[in-house]
């Protein structure tokens, strides 16, 4: 077993076995979610934007680290969840002034609508966002938590591991 697969294996075990600190010395939150589904469908918007805010940062995760990772990630979800995933993307990227006939041109992309995505569609808009605007790609992933079940790299697991922490606390 390498080396990488012992660090998640034993972060792992940690956080199954309640095992948790704070970043930032704050007071934990008692709620109880039984797991990373429950969080999702149980937290509100504001209390997965502020675990994002203080715990995930850009950072912490080198675009080579994390490109990867959005790429099987994003592999995995569900193609609705997916396209959520898009979409979102593509409503904040267009208040930045992206256009997404613009951003499917630059990017590569086989379309510039969210419907009608590919996995690999995605995970290039993923991947220019978290090198491009790091704030927007943690506004997504708070608000379509489904991706972050996927990431299985240690070193971002260990990014995500204070929230990840929150989400399993009993």
């Amino acid at each position: 077993m390498s080396s990488s697969d012992q660090y998640k294996k034993q972060i792992m075990n940690d956080l199954a076995g309640g095992k948790v600190e704070s970043l930032d010395n704050s007071a934990i939150n008692e709620d109880s979610y039984d797991n990373f589904d429950d969080f999702a469908n149980r937290s509100s918007r504001d209390e997965r934007h502020g675990l994002f805010r203080n715990a995930f940062h850009h950072d912490n995760v080198s675009p080579q680290q994390m490109e990867p990772e959005l790429q099987k990630a994003i592999a995995q979800i569900k193609p609705n969840e997916r396209d959520d995933v898009a979409r979102e993307f593509l409503k904040h990227l267009d208040k930045r002034g992206l256009k997404e006939k613009d951003l499917a041109s630059q990017l590569g992309l086989s379309t510039h609508h969210a419907s009608r995505m590919n996995a690999d569609d995605v995970s290039k808009l993923a991947n220019f966002t978290y090198h491009s605007h790091p704030d927007i790609f943690q506004e997504v992933m708070a608000d379509q938590p489904a991706l972050l079940k996927f990431f299985s790299n240690p070193l971002v697991g260990a990014a995500l591991g204070a929230v990840a922490a929150k989400w399993l606390r009993r």
